[in-house]
Protein backbone atom coordinates (compact mmCIF):
# COMPACT_ATOMS: atom_id res chain seq x y z
CA UNK A 1 0.00 0.00 0.00
CA UNK A 2 1.23 3.65 -0.88
CA UNK A 3 2.16 6.02 2.77
CA UNK A 4 0.40 9.29 1.85
CA UNK A 5 2.41 12.45 3.75
CA UNK A 6 -0.72 14.51 5.66
CA UNK A 7 1.02 17.99 4.89
CA UNK A 8 2.30 18.42 8.00
CA UNK A 9 6.15 17.07 8.63
CA UNK A 10 6.32 16.73 12.17
CA UNK A 11 3.37 14.43 12.43
CA UNK A 12 4.41 12.17 9.59
CA UNK A 13 7.83 11.91 11.33
CA UNK A 14 5.61 10.92 14.66
CA UNK A 15 3.11 8.33 13.11
CA UNK A 16 5.95 6.50 11.39
CA UNK A 17 5.90 7.69 8.22
CA UNK A 18 2.84 9.32 6.85
CA UNK A 19 -0.77 7.45 6.34
CA UNK A 20 -1.59 3.86 4.89
CA UNK A 21 -4.33 4.57 1.84
CA UNK A 22 -6.87 2.59 2.80
CA UNK A 23 -6.67 3.60 6.46
CA UNK A 24 -8.74 5.18 9.82
CA UNK A 25 -7.53 7.96 11.48
CA UNK A 26 -8.97 8.39 15.23
CA UNK A 27 -8.63 11.74 16.82
CA UNK A 28 -9.85 11.91 20.46
CA UNK A 29 -10.27 15.51 21.56
CA UNK A 30 -11.90 16.99 24.85
CA UNK A 31 -14.38 19.63 24.86
CA UNK A 32 -12.07 22.92 25.34
CA UNK A 33 -9.26 21.05 22.97
CA UNK A 34 -8.40 22.44 19.45
CA UNK A 35 -6.70 18.87 18.47
CA UNK A 36 -9.60 18.45 15.70
CA UNK A 37 -8.34 20.91 13.56
CA UNK A 38 -5.42 18.67 12.79
CA UNK A 39 -8.01 16.59 10.82
CA UNK A 40 -9.14 19.35 9.05
CA UNK A 41 -5.24 20.31 8.31
CA UNK A 42 -4.51 17.12 6.87
CA UNK A 43 -7.53 17.32 5.05
CA UNK A 44 -6.81 20.82 3.56
CA UNK A 45 -3.44 19.60 2.66
CA UNK A 46 -4.71 16.16 0.99
CA UNK A 47 -6.91 18.09 -1.11
CA UNK A 48 -3.95 20.25 -2.35
CA UNK A 49 -2.29 17.30 -2.94
CA UNK A 50 -4.97 16.19 -5.83
CA UNK A 51 -7.35 14.07 -3.88
CA UNK A 52 -11.01 15.00 -3.11
CA UNK A 53 -12.28 15.82 0.10
CA UNK A 54 -15.62 14.35 1.33
CA UNK A 55 -17.00 16.06 5.21
CA UNK A 56 -19.32 14.14 6.62
CA UNK A 57 -21.01 16.11 8.61
CA UNK A 58 -23.98 15.19 11.79
CA UNK A 59 -23.13 18.31 14.19
CA UNK A 60 -24.03 21.85 12.60
CA UNK A 61 -25.44 23.89 9.69
CA UNK A 62 -23.15 24.72 7.29
CA UNK A 63 -22.83 28.50 8.17
CA UNK A 64 -21.73 27.01 11.44
CA UNK A 65 -19.58 24.27 10.05
CA UNK A 66 -17.88 26.69 7.91
CA UNK A 67 -16.91 29.10 10.82
CA UNK A 68 -15.54 26.31 12.52
CA UNK A 69 -13.05 25.46 9.95
CA UNK A 70 -11.95 28.62 9.23
CA UNK A 71 -10.03 28.64 12.59
CA UNK A 72 -7.81 26.03 10.82
CA UNK A 73 -7.85 28.15 8.08
CA UNK A 74 -9.90 26.20 5.63
CA UNK A 75 -12.57 27.73 3.76
CA UNK A 76 -15.06 24.94 2.71
CA UNK A 77 -16.72 27.29 0.30
CA UNK A 78 -13.53 27.97 -1.67
CA UNK A 79 -12.64 24.22 -1.85
CA UNK A 80 -16.32 23.29 -2.95
CA UNK A 81 -15.96 26.36 -5.73
CA UNK A 82 -12.73 24.50 -7.31
CA UNK A 83 -14.56 21.36 -7.19
CA UNK A 84 -12.61 19.15 -4.42
CA UNK A 85 -14.95 19.34 -1.67
CA UNK A 86 -18.00 17.62 -0.82
CA UNK A 87 -20.29 17.77 2.40
CA UNK A 88 -22.38 14.93 2.77
CA UNK A 89 -24.86 16.64 5.25
CA UNK A 90 -26.34 14.09 7.96
CA UNK A 91 -27.31 17.08 10.18
CA UNK A 92 -29.29 18.70 7.41
CA UNK A 93 -30.84 15.26 6.58
CA UNK A 94 -32.25 14.69 9.79
CA UNK A 95 -33.42 18.31 10.47
CA UNK A 96 -35.02 18.82 6.84
CA UNK A 97 -32.81 21.85 6.08
CA UNK A 98 -32.35 22.29 2.44
CA UNK A 99 -29.44 23.96 0.71
CA UNK A 100 -28.80 25.31 -2.75
CA UNK A 101 -25.47 25.03 -2.68
CA UNK A 102 -24.45 21.82 -5.39
CA UNK A 103 -21.79 20.33 -3.32
CA UNK A 104 -23.61 19.80 -0.20
CA UNK A 105 -25.38 16.19 -0.44
CA UNK A 106 -28.95 15.52 1.93
CA UNK A 107 -32.02 13.50 1.99
CA UNK A 108 -34.90 12.48 4.55
CA UNK A 109 -33.30 9.92 6.42
CA UNK A 110 -33.95 8.57 10.00
CA UNK A 111 -32.32 6.33 12.15
CA UNK A 112 -33.99 3.48 10.24
CA UNK A 113 -32.51 3.96 6.44
CA UNK A 114 -29.16 5.73 7.55
CA UNK A 115 -26.98 3.33 5.87
CA UNK A 116 -28.81 3.41 2.60
CA UNK A 117 -29.39 6.43 2.41
CA UNK A 118 -26.54 7.50 3.22
CA UNK A 119 -24.54 4.89 0.74
CA UNK A 120 -26.71 6.06 -1.82
CA UNK A 121 -26.26 9.48 -1.27
CA UNK A 122 -21.87 8.96 -1.72
CA UNK A 123 -22.20 7.02 -4.64
CA UNK A 124 -24.01 9.73 -6.53
CA UNK A 125 -21.05 12.18 -5.12
CA UNK A 126 -18.65 9.02 -6.34
CA UNK A 127 -20.39 9.63 -9.84
CA UNK A 128 -20.98 13.25 -9.94
CA UNK A 129 -17.40 14.60 -7.98
CA UNK A 130 -14.96 12.67 -6.55
CA UNK A 131 -14.74 9.93 -9.75
CA UNK A 132 -11.12 9.10 -9.99
CA UNK A 133 -9.43 11.08 -7.42
CA UNK A 134 -8.90 9.48 -4.16
CA UNK A 135 -11.69 10.22 -1.63
CA UNK A 136 -10.33 11.69 1.92
CA UNK A 137 -13.06 11.43 4.19
CA UNK A 138 -13.65 13.48 7.56
CA UNK A 139 -16.06 12.62 9.93
CA UNK A 140 -17.52 15.98 11.69
CA UNK A 141 -17.95 14.12 14.19
CA UNK A 142 -18.24 10.39 15.52
CA UNK A 143 -20.21 11.82 18.75
CA UNK A 144 -22.29 13.29 16.61
CA UNK A 145 -23.36 10.26 14.47
CA UNK A 146 -23.82 7.96 18.49
CA UNK A 147 -26.11 11.01 19.11
CA UNK A 148 -28.36 10.85 16.09
CA UNK A 149 -28.30 7.14 16.03
CA UNK A 150 -27.26 6.17 19.37
CA UNK A 151 -24.53 4.47 20.21
CA UNK A 152 -25.16 0.81 20.15
CA UNK A 153 -27.28 1.44 16.49
CA UNK A 154 -23.78 2.69 15.24
CA UNK A 155 -21.80 0.64 16.25
CA UNK A 156 -23.50 -1.99 14.38
CA UNK A 157 -23.36 0.67 11.19
CA UNK A 158 -20.15 1.43 11.60
CA UNK A 159 -19.20 -2.65 11.11
CA UNK A 160 -21.48 -2.86 8.28
CA UNK A 161 -20.13 -0.54 6.74
CA UNK A 162 -16.39 -1.73 7.61
CA UNK A 163 -17.50 -4.66 5.70
CA UNK A 164 -19.19 -2.63 2.45
CA UNK A 165 -15.92 -1.21 2.47
CA UNK A 166 -14.28 -4.27 2.51
CA UNK A 167 -16.32 -5.25 -0.67
CA UNK A 168 -15.36 -2.56 -2.31
CA UNK A 169 -11.52 -3.05 -2.03
CA UNK A 170 -11.80 -5.73 -3.32
CA UNK A 171 -14.08 -5.40 -6.25
CA UNK A 172 -13.11 -2.14 -7.52
CA UNK A 173 -10.22 -0.90 -9.24
CA UNK A 174 -9.63 2.68 -7.95
CA UNK A 175 -8.09 4.99 -5.29
CA UNK A 176 -8.56 3.72 -1.55
CA UNK A 177 -9.89 6.53 0.71
CA UNK A 178 -8.16 7.91 4.00
CA UNK A 179 -10.74 8.16 6.53
CA UNK A 180 -10.11 11.05 9.81
CA UNK A 181 -13.11 10.35 12.82
CA UNK A 182 -12.81 12.67 14.97
CA UNK A 183 -14.46 12.03 18.44
CA UNK A 184 -15.26 14.70 21.25
CA UNK A 185 -14.13 11.95 24.44
CA UNK A 186 -16.35 14.26 26.58
CA UNK A 187 -19.95 13.72 24.76
CA UNK A 188 -19.87 9.30 24.75
CA UNK A 189 -18.82 6.27 26.76
CA UNK A 190 -15.79 4.94 26.79
CA UNK A 191 -17.20 1.37 25.32
CA UNK A 192 -17.94 3.58 22.25
CA UNK A 193 -14.36 5.01 21.87
CA UNK A 194 -12.94 1.42 22.31
CA UNK A 195 -14.94 0.27 18.90
CA UNK A 196 -14.07 3.12 16.78
CA UNK A 197 -10.18 2.48 18.12
CA UNK A 198 -11.05 -1.23 16.67
CA UNK A 199 -11.43 -0.22 13.37
CA UNK A 200 -8.78 2.97 13.60
CA UNK A 201 -5.07 2.29 12.40
CA UNK A 202 -4.13 5.81 13.76
CA UNK A 203 -5.39 6.71 17.06
CA UNK A 204 -4.33 10.43 18.59
CA UNK A 205 -5.66 11.52 21.26
CA UNK A 206 -5.21 15.46 22.90
CA UNK A 207 -5.96 17.03 26.57
CA UNK A 208 -6.70 20.21 26.97
CA UNK A 209 -4.43 21.85 29.75
CA UNK A 210 -6.23 24.01 32.58
CA UNK A 211 -3.55 27.06 31.82
CA UNK A 212 -1.61 28.42 28.41
CA UNK A 213 -2.10 27.88 25.19
CA UNK A 214 -0.27 24.33 24.66
CA UNK A 215 -2.05 20.99 24.71
CA UNK A 216 -0.80 17.23 25.06
CA UNK A 217 -1.04 15.24 21.99
CA UNK A 218 -0.36 11.45 22.46
CA UNK A 219 0.33 9.19 19.19
CA UNK A 220 -0.76 5.96 20.30
CA UNK A 221 -0.94 4.13 17.53
CA UNK A 222 0.27 3.64 14.24
CA UNK A 223 0.76 0.30 11.59
CA UNK A 224 4.07 1.97 10.49
CA UNK A 225 7.21 -0.63 11.27
CA UNK A 226 9.06 3.16 12.51
CA UNK A 227 6.20 4.13 15.12
CA UNK A 228 7.05 4.49 18.65
CA UNK A 229 3.99 5.72 20.78
CA UNK A 230 5.33 9.27 22.26
CA UNK A 231 3.64 12.60 24.00
CA UNK A 232 3.97 16.00 21.94
CA UNK A 233 2.57 19.63 23.10
CA UNK A 234 0.32 21.28 20.35
CA UNK A 235 -0.44 24.45 19.31
CA UNK A 236 -2.84 26.39 17.12
CA UNK A 237 -1.53 29.38 16.14
CA UNK A 238 -2.80 31.75 13.51
CA UNK A 239 -4.46 28.65 11.97
CA UNK A 240 -1.01 26.55 11.79
CA UNK A 241 -0.32 23.60 13.43
CA UNK A 242 2.97 23.21 16.01
CA UNK A 243 3.88 20.19 17.24
CA UNK A 244 6.65 20.06 19.71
Amino acid sequence: MEILKTGVKRFDDAIGGGILEDSVMLIIYDTYSLGWTLGAKILQNRIAEGDFGVIINSVLPLSSLSMELKIANFDIHEAARTGDLGIIDVFASFNEIQYTEPFVYYTNMDTSTFLPKFIALYRRMLNEMIRDRRPVGLAVTMDGLAFLLGEEQYIRILQKNVAIKETARIKESRKRPLNIFLVNRDRVSRRFISWLALYSQYIIEFYSLEEGNEEKMVVRKSPLPEFEPKTYKFRLKKGELLIL
